[in-house]
């Protein structure tokens, strides 16, 4: 009798269970087949013409096009990319509100801020679009045509070598302070108020060297105004091959720059999943890919899984060599 009650149960429960799971299933779908009914806002956190802008611009037409609703290039620059972040961290989690993220949104001013207004909890990730190296330049009177020859010279001349960033805790500060951590070298800090004067004081001989993104350093270098040394990521970049790693000198060194599109956390899975279809796919097209990789940049395009991993691992470093060089942004 006990048999007979307890397969009575059961067969209730897949019974029960059954309508509930089909609804899930068809309310699901439903979604991602309705999404959207409405303009997307399309956060850039930074002002119009840098890099950023230009990546989140060549996505946002072809988006539109495949959504069938506009997409609103929406510039919020302010506070190292805070302001942006802060915006869509807090929107509806319906995904109308998207986030062109970079290091300094999502990884770098939530570890060196006290109080910051966000974590990277706040977004769920769609898809990574680029990665870039930073690489290591210096004028052309610097001795050194090597990261070895670098590390020799700043050893043999303590605290007289400069390097610049576009600011204190940029990714050109902390690419700088894990060289010189793992070198065991003293180099000095000169931060500035952009990439753009940093980046020309180098070329001037104001300064010795810095740490810059390649698709930005590319035209100075190919000018000969700088001498390119190293790239920072963990294997050879395609658009410079002959270029060694820093690496390959000092393992376990690693920095780099990635862009990448997110939403609000807790968005629905359907609509994460619908977004993600349609960037790869417009990621991976010619159109795209000869827009960006004439200018330098590594393009990507992959899971929602493989961005998330991404920038879990990007954060904890971060954390690790600002708690190493007591780098703070309050």
């Amino acid at each position: 009798m006990k048999h007979a009650h307890d397969h009575f149960r059961k067969l209730c429960g897949w019974l029960l269970a059954g309508p509930l799971l089909s609804a899930a299933i068809f309310s699901n779908s439903a979604l991602a087949q309705t999404y959207p009914t409405k303009a997307i806002r399309f956060v850039i956190p930074f002002a119009p013409g840098g890099g950023t802008d230009l990546i989140a611009r060549a996505l946002a037409t072809p988006l539109s096009e495949a959504l069938g609703q506009p997409v609103l290039a929406d510039n919020r620059a302010g506070a190292g990319g805070v302001l942006g972040g802060d915006i869509v961290a807090k929107a509806s989690p319906d995904g109308y509100t998207l986030l062109m993220g970079t290091p300094g949104t999502l990884t770098i001013n939530p570890n060196l801020m006290a109080k910051p207004p966000y974590t990277l909890n706040d977004f769920a990730p769609i898809t990574q679009v680029t990665s870039n190296p930073f690489v290591v330049l210096v004028n052309p009177a610097v001795p050194a045509n090597s990261i070895k020859e670098l590390i020799a010279y700043a050893k043999a001349n303590p605290g007289k070598l400069n390097f610049s960033s576009p600011g204190n805790g940029s990714t050109g500060h902390l690419a700088g302070e894990q060289l010189k951590a793992l070198a065991g070298i003293d180099l000095v800090h000169i931060p500035y108020k952009g990439s753009n004067q940093s980046l020309l004081d180098v070329v001037a001989g104001q300064v010795q060297m810095t740490f810059e993104n390649l698709p930005v350093a590319l035209p100075q270098v190919k000018a000969g105004k700088v001498r390119l040394l190293a790239v920072g990521s963990p294997k050879r970049s395609s658009q410079v091959p002959d270029v060694p790693t820093v690496a390959e000198t000092l393992p376990g060194y690693e920095s780099t720059t990635a862009a990448g599109v997110l939403t609000t956390a807790k968005a629905p899975p359907a609509i994460i999943a619908q977004l993600n279809r349609e960037l790869v796919k417009i990621i991976k097209s010619a159109p795209f890919q000869d827009k960006l990789k004439a200018d330098g940049w590594e393009i990507i395009g992959g899971t929602p899984e493989q961005y998330a991993t991404q920038l879990r691992q990007e954060s904890a470093l971060i954390a690790k060599i600002a708690k190493a060089a007591n780098i703070t942004l309050d």
